[in-house]
């Protein structure tokens, strides 16, 4: 068989995961998954009846526009423009299969092969995997204490190769939000180096503070430097069908576009439509969701006193995840697999998040808590609680 770009990278954690559960019996103590961050209930009943309307309209059948429906677009750039107190143009604005596909595009559309790309670690399993496919060199950018990533240390790491700086706020894996100055400062030195800074927002709905989470869009020059991700699927639980964002200047959009109609030809439409739908109508019912995101953060802040008698420690919690390190004598990928048998419980280990060879991802793991309320996470505590390997 030859050698394809694919097996340029390794297989999908999630998949890998969910090998370790196959054929196993959790009938006396039911499985506790917080392995995945994708919400796995239904969108509301509201939103699966507009879209149940919108089956019936000849359109949702038939291609749309590559960079997405108009009013789709539309609307996410009148959006931002009011939350973020800058200016973003529809013509800022393409619609994606998703937000793994945005950030596809928007590496096709700077690198080539050969190219570097810097990005904090832990990261995200699917952006390296994209680089390694890409023939585009992953440069780690190792996150201090707090789970930031050090700006001086990112200086040091540009080089004539480096396209761009990749940050993920808040944070998968870790759940931190990063500060609107750290996020700024990013920015600057991007635009002094003439590299572009990707910020993936997926979670950017479940922030903890209620303003803007940074100021990036009130710069006049914003469109030089800045690439914007986003993803409806966590917002409108729309994982399904596929449905992200990209807000970049019109000019890398116009490369972008030649991506997206070679692999996708254009956005899911019944997806736009929905996305659409619960941007105009389910403001206050996101906002209950968010509401139950932080008191779901809140409770894992208030249980792990539990994990950490057992000297566990909290490093990173919020949107979705919680970010731990585990006391145990053994690499995290091992003591994964061995939390299925001991405690029922199936979460990814910090080796799936870093680097090949990389130390600390041995010590870390991560908890996906998004489908887990305030009583399943005390039972969570309670079992890993319980663990001696």
């Amino acid at each position: 068989m030859a050698d394809g770009s694919t097996q340029k990278t390794f297989s999908p954690p999630v998949m890998e995961a969910r090998r370790w559960i196959s054929g196993k019996d959790f009938s006396d103590r039911p499985l506790i998954n917080v392995s995945q961050a994708a919400p796995v209930d239904p969108p509301p009943p509201q939103l699966v009846a507009a879209m149940a309307d919108a089956l019936q309209e000849a359109d949702t059948h038939l291609y749309g526009p590559v960079l997405g429906l108009p009013g789709l677009r539309a609307k996410v750039a009148a959006d931002w423009t009011t939350s973020y107190g800058g200016t973003v143009d529809p013509a800022n604005v393409a619609i994606t299969s998703g937000c793994n596909q945005a950030f596809a595009a928007a590496i096709a559309m700077l690198c080539q092969p050969g190219d570097e790309v810097i990005v904090p670690t832990p990261f995200y399993f699917n952006h390296k995997m994209w680089l390694d496919m890409a023939d585009v060199k992953t440069v780690p950018l190792t996150c201090d204490d707090a789970m930031l990533p050090v700006l001086d240390q990112a200086a040091s790491l540009i080089t004539d190769k480096t396209r761009a700086i990749a940050l993920v706020t808040p944070n998968n894996p870790c759940g931190v939000e990063y500060p609107s100055d750290l996020v700024s400062a990013f920015f600057e030195l991007a635009k002094a180096h003439g590299v572009a800074l990707i910020i993936d927002e997926t979670y950017r709905d479940f922030h903890k503070q209620t303003g803007a989470p940074h100021t990036l869009f009130q710069r006049d020059d914003w469109e030089e430097t800045l690439i914007q991700l986003y993803s409806f699927s966590k917002a409108y639980r729309l994982t399904g069908h596929r449905v992200g964002a990209i807000v970049a200047s019109e000019a890398r959009l116009a490369e972008v576009e030649k991506f997206l109609d070679t692999v996708a030809i254009c956005p899911n439409q019944l997806g736009q439509k929905a996305a659409l739908w619960g941007m105009e109508n389910l403001g206050d019912w996101l906002a209950g969701e968010r509401l139950e995101i932080l008191d779901r953060r809140a409770a894992i802040e208030a249980e792990f006193p539990k994990l950490a008698a057992k000297g566990w420690k909290l490093l990173g919690c919020g949107a979705y995840f919680a970010y731990v390190q585990h006391p145990f004598d053994m690499p995290s990928d091992q003591v994964a697999q061995r939390m299925v048998d001991e405690a029922a419980t199936l979460m990814l280990p910090g080796t799936m998040f870093v680097p090949d060879g990389e130390d600390r991802g041995k010590r870390e793991m991560r908890i996906a808590f998004a489908n887990i309320d305030a009583a399943q996470i005390a039972k969570l505590f309670d079992r890993l609680a319980d663990v001696t390997l």
